[in-house]
Order: structure tokens, then C-alpha cells, then sequence
């Protein structure tokens, strides 16, 4: 399988990102791949009001995302923001293309690193899985990242491939902070993990909230880096082999010899 990653930069005005993924889809089907993966905030970047722009599902950006995908034959998987029931939004995934719809909310909301998330987005709170050519791809968005029980419940409902999708802070650390959480759940899950980001926008962009540092990458199931990125805009193209990505789920065996355990509290310990 043929995967593409475009670490593109979204700008504050949704239509003029519309013209981005168009872009960048069209050169992900002309070199081969089933699957496009674009990266969180990908309707509108960080740093401005989200309620104002954000849009059903339903609603004209994510239709003519719908139709970029119909008129290039490929899957795209896209982030964009909803309305919420309670005034906020939802940080979204929306995933289409041949035999694929289907969106996933952002379940773990970035309340760290002195960003508050939670203020303007709402929490979703059900892993999502996609079918394409026969794999099966489960969806999640940055910081989800920091969290291998989520990825670890897809591997066990099959994913072979997991996305991340990401506008990534910057920071002391963070950009190896993002590709050794890549990895890690790589090797948590054995399985793929492709970890798309924003490029890095600037030290004054990057100022003004998560925008991005580069560095988007394909890690194996044994954690090895498949493809990456440096900092700057680029479609990543890579293959995926998943028939030693299997044998290497079942030769580690970690997802077959998790067990449940019991945890002792404190109190009881020290009885």
C-alpha cells in the first residue's frame, strides 16, 4: 500500500486551504498512493476564533473536500472543526474517498504546555477505524498521541495502520518529543503509525498558539523510521509493507499477551 503525507501549511482562510488539498491530492494520486493524510487544523490554523468558521459535516468545506477526493479516486483524511452542541467546536477528522465516510472527533484535547484546549473545543469520545484497499486505518489527532491506550484498543480492533494527525507546539524538545511518540506507538501496537504535521510556520506564527514543527514520519511495526520530513512544506510518499508488518505482531506478541492486572492501592500496599 501506498500512502502519501502532506505536511502542508493551512492558513486563517478556509477557502484558500480548500485549494491546498486539491493541490496536494492531485500529486499524492499522480504518484500512486490510495491515501492522503493531511494534517490536523487543516480547514483553518490555530491562533484565530474556531467557532466562526467552523462547519457541519455537511456543510460546503467539507463537501468540496469530498469532491477533491472523488475527482482524484483516492482517499483523503483532513482535519477541520464542527459546531458543538454547547458553543464550542469539535476538532475533526473527516475521512473520504472510493468506499470511505466517516469522521472522528479528537478524544484527548491539548489542557497542556500552558494551551488550553478544552476552552474552544469539545472532547469527543469514540475510536474511529477506515477501511482502505482492504487495511484497516484507525484515525486520532496530536496529542491523542501521548496516550498508547488509545491506539493500543485500535490494534486490538484490527488497525494495521494508525494516522496521527497534528499541528504540533513548539518548544525545548518537541520535535523529538512528536517523533519518539511516532514510534513509540509503532512499537506499542506493532503496527504502522504515519504521524503527519504542519511544517514549521516561523517564530512569529508559532507564537501564537500550535502551529506546527515539520517533521512528519512513517515508523514499522518494530519502530523503525519508513519516511520522513524536515521542517518545511512536502508530500512524504511511502510503502507499506504489512505482510512483515504482521509477522512482527506476532513474532513481539504484545497485543496477544496483555493481561488484565489489578492495581493496589496505596493503602493496601503498605498493609
Amino acid at each position: 500500500m501506498r500512502i502519501a503525507l502532506a505536511q502542508i501549511q493551512s492558513g486563517a482562510e478556509p477557502q484558500a486551504n480548500l485549494a491546498i488539498i486539491e493541490e496536494y491530492t492531485r500529486r499524492a494520486a499522480d504518484a500512486g498512493a490510495s491515501l492522503v493524510l493531511f494534517p490536523e487544523a487543516t480547514m483553518c490554523r490555530f491562533g484565530v476564533p474556531l467557532a466562526p468558521i467552523a462547519e457541519p459535516l455537511d456543510g460546503p468545506w467539507a463537501s468540496e473536500v469530498r469532491a477533491i477526493a472523488e475527482r482524484a479516486g483516492i482517499v483523503v483524511v483532513a482535519g477541520m472543526f464542527v459546531p458543538a452542541d454547547d458553543g464550542r467546536v469539535t476538532n475533526t477528522l473527516i475521512a473520504t474517498g472510493p468506499g470511505v465516510e466517516a469522521h472522528y472527533d479528537k478524544i484527548h484535547l491539548y489542557d497542556a504546555f500552558g494551551f488550553t484546549e478544552s476552552d474552544a473545543v469539545a472532547p469527543g469520545h469514540e475510536p474511529v477505524m477506515i477501511t482502505v484497499d482492504g487495511v484497516n486505518v484507525g484515525l486520532t489527532l496530536c496529542y491523542d498521541v501521548r496516550f498508547p491506550e488509545l491506539y493500543v484498543e485500535l490494534a486490538e480492533r484490527g488497525a494495521q495502520l494508525i494516522t496521527v494527525h497534528a499541528s504540533w507546539a513548539t518548544g525545548p524538545g518537541k520535535l523529538e518529543q512528536w517523533t519518539l511518540l511516532a514510534r513509540a506507538r509503532a512499537i506499542d501496537t506493532t503496527g504502522f503509525i504515519a504521524a503527519v504535521d504542519q511544517p514549521y510556520p516561523g517564530d512569529e506564527l508559532a507564537a501564537v498558539g500550535p502551529v506546527g514543527v515539520g517533521g512528519s514520519v512513517v515508523a514499522s511495526a518494530v519502530g523503525e523510521v519508513v519516511a520522513s520530513a524536515g521542517a518545511d512544506p512536502q508530500l512524504l510518499v511511502a510503502d507499506l509493507d504489512f505482510d512483515a508488518a504482521q509477522k512482527a505482531r506476532e513474532t513481539i506478541a504484545v497485543l496477544r499477551n496483555r493481561t488484565e492486572f489489578t492495581r493496589v492501592g496505596k493503602a493496601e500496599s503498605l498493609r
